[in-house]
């Protein structure tokens, strides 16, 4: 959405003050384009439809392309929004805050491949749900937790019957070339774009940059325990599993 503001401009012309106004439009982009009103004949708003694949999303200063993957729209590039803390502190509910790590506490590994959050930090603590207490009410519909307006978190179910299925079962296909290596040679027919960029670990250390990557689904399976998505530099499964809340996963967000 555009935020337009509309400012006065005092211009002295032959010793006398007049007022004349000027458009201020600020963009999604955080771009500013002024226009003076006197060079204005109309203004017309028009609703251009968004196509995936096409079309970017802008979200908390970064731009994120997008890619349709059989009748879902993805994200094409992992999450990196929210202020950084070290590996080896638990990230926690602040409001208005939403708290990242990146890969051996390094920001330049945030912005090569995306940040890394706890699942409740994911989801935002959403019905009350945390690291070790499940959801009261539990889930139901979509999680937007920290995607951008009209996305939000992939169930198990999305990953599982709709992404895993319209790929075949080939984790290669979701891993960007030159991601794995023989049997786990990524292809990126899908246009995924994944990278094997590691993990936060539930001792606060970080672990398999290069081997290894994981996506956390809004589903959860325990207390203590979410499913997630995961794929190997070695071969070409597409592992979903339950995994402990505390570690540090990547998120992709699937539109709504």
């Amino acid at each position: 959405m555009k935020k337009i503001i509309l400012t006065i401009v005092f211009v002295l012309v032959a010793g006398t003050v007049f007022a004349q106004y000027k458009m201020s439009i600020k963009k999604a982009d955080n771009t500013t384009e002024d226009i003076w009103v006197h060079d204005m004949i109309n203004i017309t708003f028009t609703n251009v439809a968004f196509t995936c694949g096409t079309n970017t999303i802008i979200y908390a200063g970064q731009t994120y392309n997008t890619v349709q993957i059989g009748t879902q729209c993805w994200l094409k590039e992992n999450l990196n929004v929210g202020t950084r803390i070290n590996g080896g502190t638990d990230q926690t509910s602040t409001a208005g805050t939403i708290e990242k790590y990146c890969y051996n506490d390094n920001d330049a590994n945030c912005t090569s491949y995306g940040g890394l959050y706890q699942w409740a930090e994911a989801v935002q603590y959403l019905n009350g749900t945390t690291n070790t207490t499940s959801a009261v009410p539990a889930f139901t519909g979509n999680v937007q937790g920290i995607c951008p307006t009209g996305w939000h978190i992939p169930t198990w179910a999305e990953y599982n019957t709709t992404l895993n299925t319209t790929v075949g079962g080939s984790g290669n296909s979701l891993k960007e070339i030159g991601q794995g290596l023989g049997a786990g040679s990524g292809t990126n027919t899908s246009g995924f774009s994944a990278l094997l960029r590691g993990y936060r670990n539930y001792d606060g250390g970080f672990l398999n940059l290069g081997y290894y990557t994981l996506f956390w689904s809004s589903s959860e399976n325990s207390g203590i325990g979410a499913g997630s998505m995961g794929l190997d530099f070695d071969n070409s499964d597409i592992h979903q599993d339950g995994y402990n809340k505390v570690y540090g996963y990547s998120v992709r967000c699937v539109k709504d």
